[in-house]
């Protein structure tokens, strides 16, 4: 069979038809797969950021806690009368009371004046107030009972830095005419805070 320079117009036609339907074709699957990628690509993105933000809310979530938290210690250590002025007064009745409640003797003390507690900047907000604590035991017990109660009712963080315990040497009268057989010598910390609210 041969072609007539007649079918090439009648096939002129079908195959332009045919080359654009090919060139359409092949655009739209460039375009199309162009379009997949950067699609993919985006919700790379979007899950990264996701990601991140998930990461953000987590922190000030967990930064919310902890504020809280810390908060709630703050407002305790005020009610306790920690935070603030050193209430050197409210000390030595508590003394007294303590001094009275277990029947203790022969208790001195003395408190130094106050001093940052760390002297590592010029904004300290941890005091202390040496204080040396003598007094006469029946038992080492007494000794215990009133730093459990000095730790627990005392508006001040108490830190015991030493305390030296010896037998008292007394003749046989004394010690049938005295409730002692101890004596005790304490270094402590009467450790206060700053407000930081008032500067």
């Amino acid at each position: 069979m041969k072609l007539r320079p007649t079918d090439f117009r009648k096939i002129r036609n079908s195959t332009v038809a045919a080359v654009l339907m090919t060139v359409v074709g092949a655009a739209s699957l460039y375009f199309t797969a162009d379009a997949r990628k950067n699609a993919q690509l985006a919700q790379k993105n979007s899950a990264q950021q996701r990601a991140e933000l998930d990461t953000k809310l987590k922190q000030v979530r967990d930064e919310e806690i902890e504020i809280k938290e810390k908060s709630i210690i703050f407002n305790k250590l005020r009610e306790r009368g920690i935070i603030g002025d050193e209430q050197r007064l409210e000390w030595v009745e508590l003394l007294k009371n303590i001094r009275d409640k277990h029947q203790l003797l022969d208790l001195d003390y003395e408190i130094s004046p106050q001093r940052p507690l760390e002297s590592t900047s010029p904004n300290d907000v941890a005091y202390a107030s040496a204080m040396k604590l003598q007094l006469k035991l029946l038992h080492e017990e007494d000794l215990l009972r009133l730093l459990g109660d000095l730790r627990n009712q005392a508006n001040a963080l108490i830190a015991v830095k030493s305390c030296n315990i010896s037998r008292l040497a007394l003749t046989p009268e004394e010690r049938a005419n005295s409730h002692a057989n101890l004596a005790a010598i304490c270094e402590i910390d009467w450790i206060t805070l700053r407000d930081p609210g008032k500067n």
